[in-house]
């Protein structure tokens, strides 16, 4: 299986220089381990590696995790730290002895804020990152650089990428982005995402929430592919899988636990007081959801009914990975208001919010900014706007309005 190059190396590198310990989290299968395991190599210290899917280390990890330390000592990488809370307190209790840099690398299949009991023990002792599947950027071997609507970035970046038609965007979203299936190793997509549902997915949700009906959870979670990049309701996903509103809620926000989705949550602010306060949902993987909602092909996919859906959750993900494989925090933001006026996506950076727009389009039209003009009344100051379309190369409307081909993202 062909190795590609993760742009998380380098901040696990950086991070590890400073922090006596890292964690990883994100999806499974998404290259967590691999990455790591590779950097270990490099560094010809002798890490260790033990993963608690076993079910022998993670019982001792649990019942006697001092001599847990004791037999995997430092330097070592312990893989699916999530299911031993119990070691976080005595790894807290090793980093406040030693001091070194770089003791402990873990990964967890549950996110950092959502994965509970470790918050108190290793708050700030540990170096956290997120690892989701590939990037588009990562896949096409380019530099990580976080997506801004800066002109003189964008335009500089537009020089060194290969623009990429609408046919084959759609192929990229509809293969998705999971190691996996991008190196060759499992070369039928299908296969993979239906033993990938079933192994993984479905064994975590238990593991989280204790009995379910696997059915009921494959409507679910197909319900909830079917309304990527729109506003969360409960009611029609529990009417769809046949469940409560409270299970629909709680099965989400594992969903989001496990790295799966993500929540794009309104702008606010006490002057746009009008605004919607619920989320959108998003997935970071497009091949799932073209999987689950039965795109038989990057074609049916392209001409198909979701295919601004899918294009909207393609590049609001790959915005997400950019930031996140730069080791940096996101603030991104949606906008809708209860008179409909709806903006994409906005970026807070700087004192300044930068509206985007996401569009099937090769040639949009200057009218699509129009809708801009409602974060004016925001105190901060609005920046570069910009649609994101199909457009063969990066152009304006004008200094304040971009036109940015996603497959520059």
């Amino acid at each position: 299986m062909t190795y590609i190059k993760r742009h998380l190396e380098d901040a696990v590198l950086n991070m590890s220089r400073s922090f006596s310990a890292i964690l990883v989290t994100g999806p499974r299968q998404s290259g967590k381990t691999t990455m790591l395991k590779k950097l270990a190599a490099q560094e010809g210290n002798n890490r260790g590696y033990v993963s608690l899917d076993d079910l022998n280390e993670r019982s001792l990890a649990k019942e006697d995790p001092a001599l847990f330390l004791q037999i995997h000592r430092p330097p070592v990488l312990i893989d699916e730290v999530q299911y031993a809370p119990e070691l976080f307190t005595y790894i807290k209790i090793y980093i406040d002895e030693h001091h070194d840099p770089g003791s402990f690398w873990m990964t967890g299949s549950q996110i950092f804020r959502l994965m509970q009991g470790i918050q108190e023990s290793l708050a700030g002792r540990v170096g956290l990152l997120h690892m989701s599947p590939l990037s588009q950027r990562e896949i096409t071997g380019q530099n990580c650089v976080p997506f801004t609507t800066d002109f003189e970035t964008l335009l500089s970046e537009s020089k060194k990428i290969q623009a990429v038609s609408t046919p084959e965007i759609f192929e990229r979203l509809w293969n998705g982005c999971m190691p996996g299936i991008v190196s060759g190793a499992f070369p039928d997509c299908c296969v993979y995402y239906s033993s990938y549902l079933s192994t993984y997915i479905e064994r975590d949700v238990r593991e989280l929430s204790g009995a379910i009906d696997s059915l009921k959870f494959v409507r679910f979670i197909t319900a909830a592919t079917a309304r990527a990049g729109q506003i969360v309701n409960y009611h029609s996903l529990a009417e769809d899988a046949d469940i409560d509103q409270t299970t629909a809620k709680n099965w989400l926000n594992i969903l989001e636990t496990l790295g799966i989705v993500f929540l794009l949550h309104p702008y606010s602010n006490n002057v746009l007081k009008r605004t919607i306060k619920t989320p959108k949902l998003y997935f970071y993987d497009t091949g799932l959801i073209c999987y689950l909602t039965k795109w038989s092909s990057p074609k049916t996919a392209m001409l198909g009914a979701m295919n601004g859906a899918l294009l909207e959750n393609y590049a609001v993900s790959e915005i997400m990975k950019s930031f996140q494989n730069a080791a940096k925090e996101p603030f991104i933001y949606y906008y809708r208001d209860r008179d409909a006026k709806e903006i994409d996506v906005i970026l807070e950076s700087d004192g300044r919010l930068c509206p985007l727009e996401i569009k099937k389009a090769v040639s949009p039209e200057k009218k699509l900014t129009k809708v801009f003009q409602i974060i004016d009344r925001s105190p901060l100051q609005r920046g570069t706007g910009g649609v994101l379309c199909m457009a063969e190369t990066f152009g304006a409307f004008d200094k304040d309005n971009l036109i940015v081909p996603i497959w520059m993202i």
